[in-house]
């Protein structure tokens, strides 16, 4: 199995491929960077990995929440490959990798993310892994920190969950006002990565979870922003 993911969503960039297991990876904070540094990373992994874009199974990109600039280059980069090759796209949450990263740094299996979505809202959503199996509690959506309905289990029992994302430097105080919970840790450079995500790709492979090259659109949560990106061919 073959798979190259990339990541624009934040203020990271980063590129990932693994070749049967073996997993290699860039990651680099450049906001404002990415058009420049992400077409660099899949050259220098197909190169390091000795393989062409006509072996990969399939191509993940983080399809947001997130920067509205940063989603358009992911999705226009892996439109380009996937349309110019016939290789099948997995889309991939942005806030589901952010969680796949905390749990990889804590081992907490509950986590609750947000990302600073300016406009005094955050995009948020809280995950729970099982058996390698992430499950969404609620749903993701755009809100201002105040209106969060936070799970009931979040309030009971906060020392099992982590919080995740740049969302908890910017509103922590909001997020959780009162401290109504003690959480576990709170990890707010947190930043969705390729490996994050190509980890989660991984999944979605196997589960036949994958979409045509039109289909690989990102995901902003506020609709009035929502339009197709152009592909960038390779």
């Amino acid at each position: 199995m073959n798979i190259l993911a990339i990541d624009t969503a934040t203020e990271a960039c980063s590129a990932a491929l693994t070749i049967n297991g073996e997993l290699t990876s860039q990651y680099q904070l450049a906001p404002r960077e990415h058009s420049r540094l992400i077409l660099k990373m899949i050259d220098g992994l197909l190169v390091d990995a000795g393989i062409a874009v006509t072996d990969l199974d399939a191509i993940a990109f983080g399809r947001g929440p997130g920067s509205f600039m940063g989603l358009r280059i992911a999705a226009g980069v892996v439109q380009g490959i996937a349309f110019a090759h016939d290789i099948p796209v997995i889309p991939i949450s942005s806030l589901k990798a952010i969680a796949q990263r905390a749990y990889d740094e804590t081992h907490i299996n509950q986590v609750a993310v947000a990302i600073d979505a300016r406009m005094d809202e955050v995009y948020w959503a809280t995950y729970k892994i099982n058996n390698q199996v992430w499950s969404l509690v609620g749903e993701e959506q755009v809100i201002s920190p105040d209106k969060i309905d936070l799970p009931e289990i979040l309030k009971q029992d906060g020392k099992n969950w982590v919080a995740a994302g740049t969302g908890w430097d910017s509103y922590a105080d909001r997020l959780l006002p009162g401290g109504q919970s003690q959480l576990c840790a709170v990890l707010a450079d947190c930043l969705p990565s390729a490996e994050g995500i190509i980890k989660l790709a991984i999944g979605e492979f196997k589960a036949g979870n994958t979409v045509s090259a039109a289909e690989a659109i990102p995901v902003y949560l506020r609709n009035d922003v929502a339009k197709k990106p152009k592909a960038v061919i390779l």
